[in-house]
């Protein structure tokens, strides 16, 4: 299921506006769909990847030890 929510949350069909912060210090990585407003829920991933939504829609992904990710 939660392979379905991912699927079904990371379909976009218009952005305004796509925002990505880092930060270092943290090693996150936050990316924002839209203005950033909010979340009324999250979903946190096997991976622990978090997923923010609004309304059912998606608004933002935030993604722990992004560095280590990369390699």
């Amino acid at each position: 299921r939660k392979r379905d929510s991912l699927a079904k949350a990371l379909t976009v069909s218009k952005v305004d506006k796509l925002d990505v912060d880092y930060d270092e210090g943290a090693d996150v990585l936050y990316i924002s769909f839209g203005p950033p407003v909010p979340a009324s829920d999250s979903e946190v991933l096997d991976n622990d990847i978090t997923l923010h939504y609004k309304r059912g829609q998606i608004t933002g992904i935030t993604v722990p030890s992004f560095r280590k990710r990369l390699k």
